[in-house]
């Protein structure tokens, strides 16, 4: 068995009183493409600048293919590539010339750096693109030269700091298709954050992050199973505590209180539609039913709605 690329162990991190991280432990499996997932506060941009070597470790242990992070940084920034979230081409240099920079920070020259240059403009579709200025791109097509850069060096492990930010769904999807093609082709392991539920939907793996705490770890597909059944979610324009306590005495689930709504999960939760319309129907505006989601998942989790307001970022 091979040994995991990344391997997490009771990693935690303060901003003075704030804790940020909360003894996060995990691995991450040679060729996967695993995501990091939750709303804004939840520890994903601290999580990341540890794992880029942009942040020192506080508390904890972790291993990037086979390197100790806190001893041997080194070694591992020779062997990762990061994509961060906020744009890192220089807009007045063609895309060629961006390449060429970043070739040299990574001690490439002469014809090595020029193989490496195009190879991988042309594996990301953009070799069409090197007399381009980087200003002359739409999103999508930076994000590819971004990633293009990322990957110049041939790392084993790839990391990607929200990369959807700013796309339109054709390019999202498209980004994706080129994710996959770097695990399936060069058997890169990807490691990245969203905030964006249905991107993680796409993950081999998902980590849940909530408050810096690790609060959930499967596939999409087991995850959404763990929930036990389909959700159910009601409004009324009237009491909504009320309406949850007599829900409570209608149902034998957890019933719980969302903002102005009212969830709750059951198996075959539509059958039971008919008698709680009967029992409680002038009081509900609607009532709705649906398969588990990755929100289902949060909820069922932390207790609270996934979309809210942040006011910090972690």
């Amino acid at each position: 068995m091979s040994a995991p690329a990344l391997t997490i162990e009771n990693v935690s991190y303060q901003y003075g009183t704030r804790r940020a991280l909360n003894e996060l432990s995990l691995q991450v499996e040679p060729g996967e493409i695993f995501v990091f997932l939750g709303p804004n506060g939840g520890g994903k941009t601290t999580l990341f600048r540890l794992l880029s070597t942009l942040a020192p470790l506080q508390a904890g242990k972790v291993d990037v293919l086979g390197f100790d992070l806190a001893t041997q940084r080194d070694q591992v920034r020779r062997r990762i590539g990061v994509v961060f979230q906020s744009p890192s081409l220089d807009k007045k240099l063609t895309v060629a010339e961006n390449m060429r920079q970043q070739s040299a920070l990574y001690g490439l020259s002469g014809a090595a750096a020029k193989e490496a240059e195009e190879r991988m403009m042309r594996q990301l579709g953009v070799q069409d693109r090197a007399g381009d200025l980087a200003e002359q791109l739409s999103g999508g097509l930076r994000r590819r030269v971004e990633l293009a850069k990322g990957m110049i060096h041939r790392p084993q492990l790839l990391l990607l700091d929200e990369p959807s930010t700013g796309l339109d769904p054709g390019a999202r999807s498209s980004l994706w298709e080129y994710l996959q093609r770097i695990r399936t082709e060069q058997g890169v392991t990807i490691v990245l954050t969203t905030h964006l539920l249905e991107e993680a939907e796409k993950a081999d793996r998902i980590a849940i992050l909530d408050q810096g705490t690790l609060v959930a770890l499967d596939t999409p597909t087991a995850l959404k199973s763990s929930v036990g059944g389909d959700s159910v979610t009601i409004t009324t324009r009237g009491d909504v505590e009320g309406l949850a306590d007599e829900l409570r005495r209608l149902v034998s689930y957890e019933v719980r209180v969302m903002d102005a709504a009212v969830r709750f999960e059951a198996p075959e939760a539509s059958q039971l539609a008919p008698q709680i319309m009967q029992t409680l129907g002038d009081k509900i505006d609607s009532i709705t039913f649906g398969k588990p989601t990755l929100e289902d998942v949060f909820i069922d989790k932390t207790g609270r709605q996934y979309w809210r307001e942040e006011t910090t970022h972690a």
